[in-house]
């Protein structure tokens, strides 16, 4: 597939919006949370930036999907949380504080680890005549450019021009939800003719691994004797992972439709699960 409008322009200023929208409700003190909440932001981190990929990679191996769809799921899972976690975390009444924090954070490590992963991804699931050559640091610098960049400018302008930064918020935020719609339904339509045995063959890798996420962070966070609130925000942030940026990536970097399948898929399951899983735990008494 030939790179065109929407992969070389619209996708990563889309991105780049969604990415400044979470920039303006960030502040230095989300960063400082690490050392005021050491244990639920540590414990968090473990669960996103480690157990996270290897579930990945095992529900990836055993699925049987073909390579591309395989490398496409990987890369899902490598991906940090989003601007949606947080939402669905407000939604949930988790502690939005640490969510913010988290995806702020991994935000921040996978502009690294990503096109480290997913290089060992391609050259394990792709056979030598489908391997995509990734150059690390290019790609480190153009997540960098669609991510860190319009994040740290967000940040800038809440804390030089906060009255300006909260006007435009709401506007931003609003233009995130458009184009988040927008690219997903994007990466649907221009794979319409596949979609339906895709979402057969992709939706219960997806499904999976939205579920084990979902389970682990749940269950980590219980272990750690977090708080009702914080357990909450893991889950979610385990659990939901930024699709637009692995559709992205897929789209505009990689230059493969097929690879943006999954988290086309898994952003539209996520929606439900988030849903069911707020419902669970406004049933769960405070003090649980």
């Amino acid at each position: 597939m030939e790179s065109n409008l929407l992969t070389a322009v619209f996708l990563p200023l889309a991105l780049g919006i969604i990415m400044l929208g979470m920039g303006m409700s960030l502040t230095i003190d989300d960063f400082k949370r690490i050392f005021i909440l050491p244990k639920a932001v540590l414990t968090g981190l473990t669960l996103q930036l480690l157990l996270l990929p290897v579930a990945g990679w095992i529900i990836a191996d055993f699925s049987g999907l073909p390579g591309e769809l395989a490398v496409g799921l990987m890369l899902l899972a490598i991906c940090p949380g989003g601007a949606t976690s947080n939402l669905i975390t407000h939604l949930a009444k988790g502690d939005v504080a640490l969510s913010i924090t988290l995806t702020a954070i991994t935000s921040c490590v996978t502009v690294v680890s990503i096109p480290i992963l997913l290089n060992l991804s391609m050259h394990h699931f792709l056979g030598s005549g489908q391997m995509i050559e990734l150059n690390v640091p290019q790609t480190i610098l153009q997540i960098f450019l669609i991510t860190v960049l319009p994040v740290t400018i967000g940040m800038i302008l809440n804390a030089k021009k906060p009255d300006l930064s909260k006007k435009f918020e709401k506007v931003v935020k609003l233009l995130s939800g458009i184009f988040l719609v927008l690219i997903i339904a994007g990466a649907i339509v221009r794979e319409r003719q596949n979609i339906i045995p895709y979402f057969i063959e992709v939706g219960p890798a997806a499904l999976a691994l939205n579920l084990l996420t979902m389970v682990l962070g749940f269950f980590g966070a219980s272990l750690m004797k977090v708080t009702k609130a914080q357990r909450t925000s893991i889950t979610i942030e385990v659990g939901i992972q930024n699709g637009t940026l692995g559709i992205a990536i897929a789209s505009s970097i990689l230059n493969n439709a097929a690879m943006a399948v999954p988290s086309a898929i898994y952003s539209l399951i996520m929606f439900a699960t988030g849903a069911i899983f707020s419902v669970w735990m406004h049933r769960i008494p405070d003090e649980a």
